[in-house]
């Protein structure tokens, strides 16, 4: 039987730290039920010797593995063990996005996010989560501003210190940290302290940081509303300036989980502000220059978006293999022998183009583009204030020409 016949009918049963004993009547139904309950090896030994199932311990790694194992149990009642929601952060939406959702049956149990909310009287609609679980930690460093509320998955008992020391390095010690493990078990236990003082030994692997974000004296907040400070970068000279870069993204129009071709990354400001302003997104950072492509995964892991991707390569030859963009952003060199014709060709119809230029050829190059297919062209003049021997003058900046177009 193959995986696309309706009948095959996986259910996902979420649960808890407290075990077989905390699980609903349905799920255990279900568990019951199966012919094959696959989960990791935790889960797979909560269940009592009642339960006749195939125990099938998820193999590693687990997704690229996760087609050819539900093709290897086609035809049976399979069940899914997972922890907490299988639907939040869990294998549930690997699972609905292979299979479809009616393929899915997703009996979730309290997620750990919603006991921690309980135990802290926190608003859930209003934390920000992220997850250590297969992810990089310093996703956490675009949520921090004063006063916000993190709730952080851990991946191990290390990750309590771990996000300790990223917060102090930060500017952040002073804020407060609650651990909170086995949430739901007999042996539920909590843990407060501020991050610059942590020194709790490592305790129960299954644990949520709670994170009340306080600044340190100084500590400069910075906004996921694209248009950073230039000095928020490390650079040598090669950056969108700050009015540009907001520019750019404004017609870029970041959202819904969409891909960025940065060609000519420099430091990587467009692909950071990207994933900064719509996290759910991807963005591909395309730079020839080795110390460069340096910089700009120095910049992403310093402001909080470690997942840009960053291919090291002279455009256009470095675009050839890479994924459908739905935007892309050039800085310069538009003019560059195939350039236009292979990003041009690479973005999905409806997606949109963003070319910059800063020198009457690139400015001449982008005119007879528009001519020919359509778009807008802006001219940007920048100003900025600067002492003039005992009094203040304004200094003009380098003006930028912008062409903005939707393929067609």
């Amino acid at each position: 039987m193959s995986l696309s016949t309706p009948a095959d009918l996986v259910t996902v049963a979420g649960v808890g730290a407290d075990g077989w004993t905390g699980l609903s009547p349905a799920v255990r139904q279900a568990v019951t039920d199966a012919q094959v309950v696959i989960g990791g090896r935790r889960h797979l030994d909560l269940l009592p010797e009642s339960v006749g199932a195939e125990r099938v311990p998820w193999p590693t790694p687990l997704l690229p593995a996760l087609p050819g194992l539900l093709a290897a149990h086609a035809g049976r009642r399979i069940c899914v063990l997972a922890s907490g929601d299988p639907m939040w952060f869990g294998i549930g939406t690997h699972l609905v996005g292979l299979l479809g959702p009616d393929r899915v049956h997703v009996l979730p149990h309290p997620s750990s996010i919603s006991l921690a909310c309980a135990r802290l009287g926190w608003p859930v609609e209003r934390v920000t989560v992220h997850s250590a679980v297969a992810r990089d930690l310093d996703r956490v460093r675009r949520d921090l501003t004063p006063g916000r509320r993190l709730l952080v998955l851990s991946t191990d008992a290390q990750t309590p210190a771990a996000l300790a020391r990223l917060l102090t390095d930060t500017g952040y010690g002073p804020s407060e940290l609650t651990v909170l493990a086995a949430l739901g078990a007999d042996r539920e236990q909590r843990t407060t302290g501020t991050a610059r003082g942590w020194t709790a030994t490592p305790g129960d692997p299954l644990n949520v940081v709670a994170v009340r974000v306080v600044a340190a004296d100084g500590t400069r907040t910075l906004s996921t509303v694209p248009g950073l400070p230039d000095d928020a970068y490390d650079h040598d000279g090669a950056l969108t300036k700050r009015e540009g870069r907001a520019l750019a993204l404004s017609r870029l129009a970041p959202t819904g989980g969409e891909l960025l071709w940065d060609v000519g990354a420099g430091c990587g400001s467009i692909g950071v502000e990207w994933l900064r302003a719509d996290p759910t997104g991807q963005a591909i950072a395309v730079e020839s220059r080795p110390e460069r492509a340096a910089r700009i995964a120095t910049n992403a892991r310093a402001l909080g978006v470690p997942q840009l991707r960053i291919v090291e390569g002279r455009a256009p030859e470095a675009l050839a293999d890479l994924p459908t963009p739905d935007a892309v952003f050039v800085g310069g060199g538009l003019s560059a022998p195939g350039l236009f014709d292979a990003v041009w060709t690479a973005l999905r119809p409806g997606g949109r183009l963003v070319a910059h230029a800063v020198t009457l050829e690139g400015e001449r190059e982008l005119g007879e583009r528009a001519a020919r297919l359509g778009g807008d062209l802006t001219r940007l003049a920048v100003e900025r204030a600067e002492p003039l021997g005992g009094f203040t003058g304004w200094k003009p900046a380098r003006p930028l020409v912008q062409w903005a177009v939707v393929r067609p």
